[in-house]
């Protein structure tokens, strides 16, 4: 089975990093964009970012930009994305998906690792 699992997230401090690690099985990680997405309470599921297989090319939502930074590892199936400078508003469960920044209902998708931001 397609299988993704997020792992990283924590109790951050703001202004603090974290980097979450998104470890892959069951497919070719290395032929497919993996997104990375977030949902906070009562809010809708969005994009953060998304890194494509074979450009390399990286997107990033306008409220992380410069902030965070994804990245992949092919030979460890695994994608990563560093946190930077994180506010409260980055509250929330973060999800890896083989999406791109909009969820479609198609892709594969894993379970979440809750990252808050609080002092």
């Amino acid at each position: 089975q397609v299988q993704l699992v997020e792992s990283g997230g924590g109790l951050v401090q703001p202004g603090g990093s974290l980097r979450l690690s998104c470890a892959a099985s069951g497919f070719r990680w290395d032929y497919s964009a993996i997104g990375w997405f977030r949902q906070a309470p009562g809010k809708e599921r969005e994009g953060v970012s998304c890194i494509r297989s074979r450009s390399g090319v990286t997107i990033y939502a306008d409220s992380v930009k410069g902030r965070f930074t994804i990245s992949r590892d092919n030979a460890k199936n695994t994608v990563y994305l560093q946190m930077n400078s994180l506010r409260p508003e980055d509250t929330a469960v973060y999800y890896c998906a083989t999406e791109c920044m909009v969820v479609t209902g198609r892709g594969s998708w894993g379970r979440g690792t809750q990252v808050t931001v609080s002092s």
